[in-house]
C-alpha cells in the first residue's frame, strides 16, 4: 500500500528541489529538470507537482533568493559596521547573480523587466537601508539614490560564471563600494 506524502514530506521535497535546482542552475543554466529531480531524490512527477514548468521553478528560486537578500540587509547591520554590512550584502548579491546569469531572460520576461515585480521596491528599500546606515556613520556618501546602486549591481547578472566570474564580480564590487565611500582627508583625489 502506498501512503500519501504528509505536508511535512511535501515541504521537505520542495526545499530539496529548490536547493538542488539553485546549485544546478548556477552551474549550468541548461540543467535538466530530470537531473534536478534525481539529485533531489524525488521523482519527476513530484518536481512537476511543485513546479509545473521550468519557468515556475526559476521564478520560485528568484523570489526566495530576493527575499533572503531583502531580509539579510537589516540583519547584517545588527552585527557589522555599515560599510562592512554593505560589502557582505553585495557579495551575497553577486552569489545570487551567478544563478541569475543563465536564467535572466526568464525572470525578465516574467516580471515585465522588473516593472511587475512585487519584490522590486523591497529590494530597493534594502539597499536604501544599507546606504542610510553608511551615510549616518560617515562611511558612505550621503544622498545616494538606491536605484542607481541597483543599476550598478545589475552588471553582476551579465558576468559569465564560467569565465572567472567570481573574481570579476569581486573586482567590480570593489569599484562600486569605492565609488560609494565618503570622501575623507585620507581619500582625497590623488591625481
Amino acid at each position: 500500500m502506498t501512503t500519501k506524502p504528509t505536508r511535512k514530506d511535501a515541504r521537505s521535497n520542495r526545499e530539496r528541489i529548490l536547493t538542488v535546482a539553485r546549485d544546478a542552475l548556477a552551474t549550468s543554466s541548461s540543467a535538466s529538470l530530470s537531473a534536478i529531480a534525481k539529485q533531489a531524490g524525488v521523482g519527476i512527477g513530484t518536481l512537476y507537482r511543485h513546479f509545473p514548468t521550468r519557468e515556475a521553478l526559476i521564478l520560485e528560486l528568484y523570489r526566495n533568493d530576493l527575499q533572503h537578500l531583502i531580509d539579510l540587509a537589516p540583519a547584517l547591520l545588527e552585527s557589522n559596521p555599515p560599510l562592512d554590512a554593505l560589502r557582505i550584502w553585495f557579495d551575497e548579491v553577486a552569489r545570487y547573480g551567478r544563478l541569475k546569469y543563465g536564467v535572466a531572460e526568464v525572470i525578465h520576461a516574467a516580471t515585465a523587466g522588473g516593472l511587475e515585480d512585487e519584490q522590486y521596491q523591497p529590494f530597493v528599500d534594502a539597499i536604501a537601508t544599507l546606504l542610510a546606515a553608511g551615510a549616518a556613520d560617515g562611511s558612505l556618501k550621503p544622498g545616494i539614490d538606491p536605484e542607481d546602486v541597483l543599476l550598478q549591481l545589475s552588471v553582476l547578472w551579465r558576468i559569465d560564471p564560467a569565465r572567472d566570474g567570481e573574481s570579476r564580480a569581486a573586482r567590480i564590487l570593489t569599484l562600486i563600494v569605492d565609488g560609494l565611500r565618503a570622501v575623507t582627508a585620507d581619500s582625497t583625489d590623488r591625481r
